[in-house]
This record gives C-alpha cells, sequence and structure tokens, in this order.
C-alpha cells in the first residue's frame, strides 16, 4: 500500500515536472521563479515554452537537453510548462508549442527563436547570440567582431534589432543589408563574396549583415520570410523604405548593382568655376576625366548667354553622373597657362576639353559647342571610342595639372566696359595746309 502511494506521489511530481527534471541540465521555470531569474539575471536566456501532450515537443526534448548541457555556464536553457502555466505563456504571446524565447540584452523584448530543431543549431544559434550581446556591451556594432555570417569580413558591419534604426535608417549612406541564418547553406555560400564586396564597396556603399533569427523585430518589418534575402536601402531614405536587391551573389555581381544604384541616387555634380589651383587639383586631381569648358568673354557673352552656358553643361553633368567625373569652366584669356596646355588658342570660344589627369592628356572637342555637339563629344568619352586620340598635356610635369593664377570669380553680372576718361577738344585748331589737316593739341593728354 505505502508503495503504491509512494509510486503515485512520484507519478504526480513527474507529471508536474513534464518532460524535464532536476537532474537535467535544462532549467525548469514557472511564475514563482521567472521573474527572478530570467528578467532580473544578467544572463542570455534561451526558453522552451511547451506543453506535455505536444509530439514536437516531445521530439525536442532530448536536442534540447544536449543543448542545454553544452551551454552549461555559458548561456542558461529553460523550460516552462505553459500548458501547467498558461498566463505565463499568455504574457509572451505564446500560441503553439514549441515556442521558444530568447531573452538577450532587452529582457523585457525577448525575441522569436526561429532556428533548426537540432542541439547544434540551438547552440550556434546561442553562440551567435552570445557574441552580439558582448559587442553591444563593448560598444561595437560590427566590423570589429566580424560579420555574424561568418564571412569574417572586416568591412560588413552586424545589425541589430537595437541599432538598426540608428545606423541604417537615420544615417545619409546607402546600404545594402543582408538578412542571414547561421544555419543556412545558402548564406554560408554568400558570406565571402558579401565580405570582399563590402570592402569594394567601401566608401559609396555600406553592406550589413542581420541574423534574422535573433534579430526577429527588424526582419519581420522587412517582410523576411527566407535567407539570404537582401535589401537596399538608399542614401537619404524616408520612412525606413527598402528596395529589393535584385542581382546575382558574386562580388562583382553585388557591386555592380551597388554601385548602380548608388550613382543614380547622388545628386548630380556641380559645375565649378576655376578661380584657384584648389579647384582645379580638387576636381581634376585623381579622377578619370574632368571636363572643363572655356566660356567667352564677359562682354562677347553677357548673363544670359553664359547661364545658358552653364545650364547646358549642368544639364549633361546629371546625364552623365554615373561616370563620375568633374565639370569646370572657366572665362577665355583668363587662365592662359592652362589654355596653353591644351592648346585652345586657335579653336575659338567657346570651347571644351576633357583631361585625364592619372595619364596627364587631354582631348578637345572638335564639333561645335552646342548640345548635339557636347553630346557627341561625351558619347564617346563614356563609350572610350575617340575619333581624336589623347594628347599630352603641354608644358606640364608628369602627375601635374597645368598652373592655375588665382581670380575673382564671376559675380553673375553682365560685363560693362572700363570707363574712358572724357576728352576736351575745345582747344583743338585744324587749319588746312595744302589738303592736309593739320592737329595741334592744346592742353590735352591724349
Amino acid at each position: 500500500m505505502v508503495s503504491c502511494v509512494v509510486l503515485y506521489v512520484f507519478g504526480i511530481i513527474a507529471a508536474a515536472h513534464g518532460f524535464y527534471s532536476s537532474s537535467d541540465d535544462v532549467i525548469q521555470l514557472d511564475p514563482t521563479n521567472f521573474e527572478r531569474l530570467v528578467l532580473q539575471g544578467s544572463d542570455i536566456w534561451f526558453v522552451e515554452f511547451y506543453a506535455p501532450w505536444c509530439g514536437h515537443c516531445q521530439s525536442l526534448t532530448p536536442e534540447w537537453k544536449r543543448a542545454a548541457t553544452a551551454l552549461k555556464g555559458i548561456v542558461k536553457v529553460g523550460a516552462v510548462d505553459a500548458d501547467t502555466h498558461k498566463s505565463l505563456g499568455q504574457q509572451y504571446g505564446v500560441s503553439g508549442f514549441p515556442t521558444i524565447k530568447i531573452f538577450g540584452t532587452n529582457k523585457r523584448s525577448p525575441t522569436d527563436y526561429q532556428g533548426g530543431r537540432t542541439a547544434d543549431a540551438i547552440v550556434e544559434q546561442a553562440l551567435s547570440q552570445l557574441k552580439t550581446v558582448v559587442n553591444e556591451r563593448l560598444g561595437k556594432r560590427g566590423g570589429g567582431g566580424g560579420s555574424s555570417s561568418g564571412s569574417g569580413g572586416k568591412d560588413t558591419i552586424d545589425l541589430t534589432d537595437s541599432d538598426f534604426q540608428s545606423t541604417v535608417l537615420d544615417s545619409d549612406d546607402a546600404w545594402l543589408v543582408e538578412f542571414m541564418a547561421p544555419w543556412c547553406g545558402h548564406c554560408k555560400n554568400l558570406a565571402p563574396e558579401w565580405a570582399r564586396a563590402a570592402t569594394e564597396l567601401k566608401g559609396k556603399v555600406k553592406l550589413g549583415v542581420v541574423d534574422a533569427t535573433i534579430h526577429t523585430q527588424s526582419a519581420q518589418r522587412y517582410g523576411v520570410q527566407g535567407f539570404p534575402t537582401i535589401k537596399f536601402f538608399p542614401a537619404g531614405k524616408k520612412n525606413g523604405q527598402a528596395e529589393d536587391y535584385t542581382g546575382g551573389r558574386t562580388t562583382s555581381d553585388i557591386v555592380a548593382w551597388a554601385l548602380d544604384k548608388h550613382q543614380a541616387n547622388v545628386p548630380p555634380p556641380d559645375v565649378y568655376e576655376i578661380t584657384s589651383q584648389a579647384v582645379l587639383d580638387s576636381n581634376c586631381a585623381g579622377k578619370q576625366l574632368c571636363i572643363i569648358s572655356f566660356l567667352p568673354n564677359i562682354l562677347d557673352c553677357q548673363s544670359n548667354c553664359r547661364n545658358e552656358h552653364i545650364k547646358m553643361l549642368k544639364k549633361f553633368g546629371e546625364n552623365y553622373k554615373r561616370n563620375g567625373w568633374s565639370w569646370l569652366w572657366v572665362e577665355a584669356f583668363r587662365q592662359p597657362t592652362l589654355e596653353a596646355s591644351v592648346g585652345i588658342g586657335g579653336f575659338g570660344y567657346p570651347a571644351q576639353v576633357a583631361i585625364n589627369s592619372r595619364k596627364g592628356k587631354y582631348v578637345v572637342l572638335k564639333g561645335a559647342f552646342s548640345e548635339s555637339g557636347i553630346s557627341g563629344f561625351l558619347k564617346e568619352l563614356s563609350a572610350g571610342r575617340l575619333t581624336s586620340p589623347l594628347v599630352p598635356l603641354s608644358g606640364v610635369a608628369d602627375g601635374k595639372l597645368p598652373t592655375i593664377d588665382d581670380s575673382e570669380p564671376w559675380d553673375g553680372k553682365d560685363g560693362k566696359l572700363d570707363d574712358v576718361e572724357d576728352i576736351d577738344l575745345s582747344d583743338v585748331n585744324m587749319d588746312d595746309d595744302d589738303d592736309a589737316v593739320t592737329m595741334r593739341k592744346k592742353k590735352v593728354d591724349l
């Protein structure tokens, strides 16, 4: 009789404890200890909400135990019998079993675990979460800590739910963001390509990585349903808008697609007047091409005329902004050394040249300085099929640009002739002598 009672009592205890016992490394949680252990503690917790009658929960049990043993002393692994403790499950929106929640940095806002159901997958996710929390405590946002995709790329940036807004959406940079899962084979294949692309695109487009199995809020916001999912966030983005990435998965594919988007979203280049050496050097040195227009003197082409020329140049700058060329202009005769170095004197004004400072060479627009003439010239430059060969800059040392004299910028006004002093001819006598006219100047300085 006593043995039957003992067995009965042990049966009740086993049912109460569900799948796990005190001998397991899985910590049993309930409303009496959940606040103290999970929410008030500093540890990372992986918590399973299960029901004893759930078949999937029964299948998960041995893997959950193995993971708990492997993570002992590193990440806490717990379990809640949500069939018994319904209020605790409801508090975290548990509507199906098993549901796994990750309690990381923000304990009051846990994230859903969406990884595999094996011990290896659970451990991998736990270690990834641990690394993310450690980096956040160190004040890192990726880069130095390596990519969570396992690429090891120093130029990829790890992103989290807590810093996605400030790092991506609030920045003025263009971003390509990969939403990945550590167990995803396609993500692992993409990782080295992503890392190399990040290095090639440095300074133009930033590449980020979100572990979507941990940082589920960001993934859900952008409708991520498979891995990897790549989203483009253009510079000057508003309201968190994003575009789907539609390119390939190689480094060259990623770089080409990103550069195309980058160029499409950058503002058109300005057209600068050459008034100093600094203006020429900053816009031409190291550039593939700088396009310089020599506009007529303001007396020959007043403000309306000059503004029309500049307006046309800005239009071409917009059309060819993807090429990354610089656009400049200078008044005729204002910079004689520059004109001599590109042989402009014999072509009249207006005129145009394209300088490749890397090669120290130039080519002159031979057609008309008009929309059609310049358009044909720029098409040749863009295609790299010039009808005239590049010519070395004259009188300029290798790696140098022509010397520029400092000058005042155009004030935007019409030109005026210098004032001429009035001449008084009242005291000038004119006498005829053999049909010749003799002029005598008195008190007049001619």
